[in-house]
């Protein structure tokens, strides 16, 4: 076993050190520059695909024999037998020059460089615009035709770290090293408008956002997710028309995962400790070829929490009024896995079939012990105290898969996807809270001994299609339906000791119920930038049925919308 583990920790460090790219910052430095990818399609004057046609994309630079500048080919390919080329890594500074020959034909030259284009002084950037400009579709060339010159464009060499929208705030996460290892709500921290609790609660606007992976609803909790997986985060404080009416107050908190764009292979190996010598593991691995893009990666890591707090309490509504001053230390330990893997399919330059799934499951066990005095302060003086200890052990598992399609239409920007997303979630939770009372001299009275059983599950099916057309540069309208199958299951009850050990079932306090609830829905936006001003209107058609029941009682609810 201890072999099989190093020869396989040897093959992801040589795919590690394959996978270093060299730098292509100035000077010939470390830093990496952005690429893109130019495409497209060579067909004659009948429209007829033209294949072995030598595509070949040029750039001036520097000869280091003779100090002048000079064209150098950069990327080239020959056509397929249906015409369509693909130039991958391409630096997406300045203008490039696409020459196209091949027999029997006129050479072709073309000026290209990517549609990335600045906002004016004061106004706010589309930032997924600007992204989807560096795959550039160079639309059905025909070879015979006169030459056509796109204006060269500025590009920044970064991505910032905020991106502001209309509906929502970006921030990319992808460099920050100081939640490298840990989880999702780590990255929360850092986050402004978000604020994180001691226990690793995130609210945002002071109520528990909507959690949303790649831009679908997700069963999984921010401490499922580990941070270095997270590309971006996105804060939609103003949930347009393509979301849910549901969304609640708070908004939603879209967590965008990474997934690697550069051709060849490539992949890491992570490991860390914290102060508690608690270890976490890491790796991933990306191999891109022309028609294929598999991925996967895992983790896992080991968590352990130390808290202790002090509540003091005065309470005027007994006679005589008690003082009760309570102090608390927990302990947390636990740990999870976590797994994904996926393909693209590149069917042709504009089609994309894509499949990924994940898989989660962890573990964890916090201790609470607790020392509880009460003190009344007139007419006479009675003392007591309480000594409680709550041990918990639960366990939780998440499945989820993502089945989508992927159409770009020759104008940059205008697409077309369609996918189907899963993701079914199972958790168990046993709990004991013993108590010990004791009187002023510290004689034990009564013993309390209670267990607590909470068991649940749920199915979360989203099947979703969207179209996004840029009118201009500045307006677009998107459109889309929706439909969204959810069931859940839930089961709480408490148990007391009867004095022997065996713990008896308080009929009273158990609580099972289901519910199981469709909704369907179509939406329409348009969003424009006037100078530094943005608007968005949108209009949203949404049914939704609902239903609920108690097993127990054979109660049903139904709430349907519209009636």
């Amino acid at each position: 076993m201890t072999k099989g583990f190093l020869a396989l920790a040897f093959v992801f460090l040589a795919i590690a050190a394959f996978s270093q790219q060299p730098g292509r910052g100035p000077g010939g430095g470390n830093g990496q520059m952005p690429t893109g990818r130019f495409y497209g399609k060579v067909i004659d004057k009948n429209g007829k695909p033209v294949e072995y046609a030598s595509v070949q994309l040029l750039q001036m630079r520097m000869d280091s024999a003779t100090k002048k500048r000079k064209e150098t080919v950069v990327a080239g390919m020959l056509t397929r037998s249906n015409g369509e080329f693909s130039l991958e890594n391409v630096a997406v500074f300045g203008t490039s020059k696409l020459k196209i020959t091949v027999v029997g034909f006129k050479d072709y030259e073309q000026n290209v460089s990517f549609d990335i284009k600045m906002p004016a002084q004061g106004s706010k950037p589309d930032m997924s615009a600007m992204l989807s400009a560096l795959d550039k579709d160079l639309g059905n060339i025909r070879i015979d035709v006169e030459e056509k010159v796109l204006g060269g464009v500025t590009v920044s060499a970064s991505k910032p770290g905020l991106q502001l929208g209309i509906d929502r705030k970006v921030f990319n996460v992808d460099k920050n090293i100081t939640s490298a290892g840990g989880t999702a709500v780590d990255v929360m921290r850092n986050v402004p408008s978000l604020n994180v609790d001691i226990d690793g609660n995130v609210t945002m606007r002071n109520n528990a956002p909507q959690i949303f992976v790649d831009g679908r609803p997700s069963n999984l909790t921010l401490d499922q997710i580990p941070a270095d997986a997270i590309q971006s985060v996105e804060l939609i404080t103003n949930p347009s028309a393509k979301f849910d009416a549901s969304g609640g107050t708070a908004g939603i908190l879209n967590i965008v995962l990474k997934k690697e764009k550069k051709i060849g292979y490539n992949g890491n190996l992570r490991a860390n400790i914290d102060s508690r010598a608690k270890v976490g593991l890491g790796g991933d691995i990306n191999m891109r070829g022309q028609k294929l893009n598999v991925f996967a990666s895992g983790m896992y890591n080991q968590r352990k929490s130390i808290s202790t707090g002090t509540t003091d309490r005065h309470n005027y509504y007994t006679t005589p009024d008690v003082d009760i001053l309570q102090t608390d230390r927990s302990v947390q330990n636990g740990a999870f896995g976590f797994a994904r893997a996926g393909v693209d399919y590149f069917i042709n330059n504009r089609n994309t079939l894509s499949l990924s799934g994940n898989f989660v499951r962890g573990a964890f066990k916090p201790n609470t012990t607790s020392n509880i005095d009460y003190d009344s302060l007139y007419p006479t003086i009675v003392s007591a105290r309480d000594y409680r200890t709550s041990n918990t052990k639960g366990n939780f598992r998440n499945l989820g898969a993502t089945l989508s399609y992927k159409h770009n239409f020759p104008k940059t920007g205008r697409e077309l996807t369609a996918d189907a997303t899963y993701n079914r979630s199972k958790n168990n939770n046993t709990g004991f809270i013993n108590t010990d009372s004791y009187d002023d001299q510290d004689v034990l009275k009564s013993i309390y001994r209670q267990q607590q059983l909470i068991n649940g599950n749920n199915e979360n099916l989203v099947v979703q299609s969207d179209f996004v057309d840029p009118l201009t540069d500045k307006s677009k309208i998107e459109m889309g339906v929706r439909g969204q199958f959810r069931k859940t299951n839930s089961t709480n009850a408490f148990y007391l000791d009867d004095g022997s050990g065996h713990y008896i079932l308080q009929p009273s306090s158990q609580s099972d119920y289901s519910s199981n609830d469709q909704v369907y829905a179509a939406y329409a936006t348009y969003s424009n930038q006037l100078k530094n001003f943005g608007y968005q209107l949108g209009l949203r058609a949404e049914s939704s049925d609902y239903e609920g029941k108690l097993p127990a009682t054979g109660d049903v609810f139904k709430i349907n919308f519209p009636v």
